[in-house]
């Protein structure tokens, strides 16, 4: 038995062995959802590539309204019309005078335009403003948009009740994200809204970090998959299932395998694992401990694996081993549910972002004010398993033995209880949260 270390300096010790995944694969981008991104990417170009409206109302210039109120609206020639995806509509002005008698008024009217019967282009006109849906092009030469709910829907002229601010409603070229700048960092997990910046750069494929290999392997003669007829003294392989779901994310590839209790049938499927199917990361469950039947540690020895550490200061789960073999983590967790689910939960996120470069595995943990009481004194450092919601932190009712799962469904965190130490209420206590990535 080596010494027993911290959980941070365990964890530590075991990253220093391992160097990040350099392999990446080119994947559409609709694929590439919950992957990790391989490379920085650079927007080809600025997101709005060009002025586009807000919302529905009027291009307008905002010097020119800014009198404007419901007592004194402003009089506009709308000079066309602008829908999202399609050219300037312009208008043609017909019979702006109807007689001599309203020669002055055509000037306010047509603006500057003066008696024109035909105005020119949008940028070209004074006095006069545009009817503009939302994500159309701001035709040049105008400065905001006002909303339509601001003026009297006006066709042929507008009245706008209401100034506004230049560029109010106005998307400016550039404002999401600039022409050469990156859109996406490599290490991203590649989630709905990085899915989203990538399409709007029209970027149909991603390059990614291929898929972090992960193999499974149970030991326990007495362990059965679902399904299968259990003898007198069998049990159904519970652990491996749960791991297994903790990373169905899109990725990790994913194995489990159940083997005896015999050393050589460790030891060949650890050769599987490595050789055959070129692992990661392998994960063991059972066997870690000193009992007849425990025969990992053995194993490690014999095929020549590094011991990184084999007891640490953590209960659930003391007897966890990491250990390093061609570069490959070995994790060595306990035969029981919980004490193998609350390690995992503290180790695989950090070996997963060691591999990947992926920060979105990081541990995310805080503290939260103690609800009851705990009067159980502990010689190591524990963990318990609790529900965190609104700063406050509770222990869930059901026993809470190393063997016991169903009361896990209500928690989503743990206290991290420091070596001789007990629990009271109003105490304040410091929380890891369960990891939440494996939803994906």
């Amino acid at each position: 038995m080596g010494e027993r270390l911290e959980i941070e300096e365990a964890v530590s010790l075991i990253l220093s062995e391992i160097n990040k995944i350099k392999d990446t694969e080119k994947v559409p981008l609709i694929e590439a959802f919950g992957r990790v991104i391989g490379h920085d990417i650079a927007a080809p170009f600025s997101v709005p590539s060009f002025p586009k409206a807000a919302m529905d109302g009027y291009a307008v210039r905002a010097d020119e309204i800014e009198k404007a109120d419901k007592s004194n609206p402003v009089t506009l020639t709308v000079i066309g019309e602008q829908l999202a995806g399609e050219e300037l509509k312009k208008r043609t002005l017909t019979n702006v005078l109807d007689d001599a008698g309203k020669e002055d008024n055509s000037k306010d009217k047509a603006g500057k335009a003066g008696t024109d019967k035909t105005l020119g282009t949008a940028e070209k006109a004074v006095g006069t403003a545009v009817r503009i849906m939302t994500g159309a092009r701001v035709p040049e030469g105008y400065d905001a948009v006002v909303r339509q709910e601001d003026t009297d829907y006006g066709e042929d002229e507008v009245k706008v009740y209401s100034s506004v601010k230049p560029y109010t409603n106005y998307c400016r070229v550039g404002e999401d994200i600039q022409k050469g700048d990156t859109a996406v960092k490599a290490g991203s997990l590649l989630g709905r809204i990085e899915a989203g910046i990538l399409a709007s750069l029209g970027i149909a494929e991603v390059e990614v970090v291929r898929k972090l290999k992960v193999d499974i392997i149970s030991t326990g003669t007495e362990l059965k998959k679902p399904g299968e007829p259990l003898g007198e003294y069998d049990i159904y392989n519970s652990i491996a299932y749960t791991l297994s779901a903790a990373l169905r994310s899109p990725c990790f590839e994913v194995h489990s395998f159940t083997c005896g209790d015999l050393r050589e049938d460790i030891a060949a499927e650890l050769s599987r694992s490595l050789h055959e199917r070129h692992a990661d990361i392998i994960i063991t469950t059972g066997g870690v401990s000193v009992g007849r039947k425990d025969m990992l540690p053995g194993v490690l020895n014999e095929i020549g694996a590094k011991r990184i550490f084999d007891h640490v200061n953590i209960k659930p789960g003391t007897p966890t081993i990491g250990s390093v073999l061609e570069g490959v983590p070995i994790l060595g967790l306990s035969g029981n549910p919980y004490a193998a689910i609350v390690n995992f939960d503290i180790y695989f996120p950090q070996i997963a972002e060691r591999l990947t470069g992926c920060d979105a595995f990081r541990i995310q943990s805080g503290t939260a004010v103690f609800e009851g009481s705990y009067d159980k004194v502990s010689f190591v450092r524990r963990m318990l398993r609790a529900r965190v919601q609104d700063g406050s932190a509770r222990l869930e009712s059901g026993v809470h033995s190393s063997s016991v799962l169903s009361n896990l469904t209500k928690c989503n965190a743990y206290i991290d209880i420091p070596a001789g130490a007990g629990l009271s209420a109003g105490d304040s206590v410091k929380v890891i949260y369960m990891p939440e990535w494996g939803l994906l």
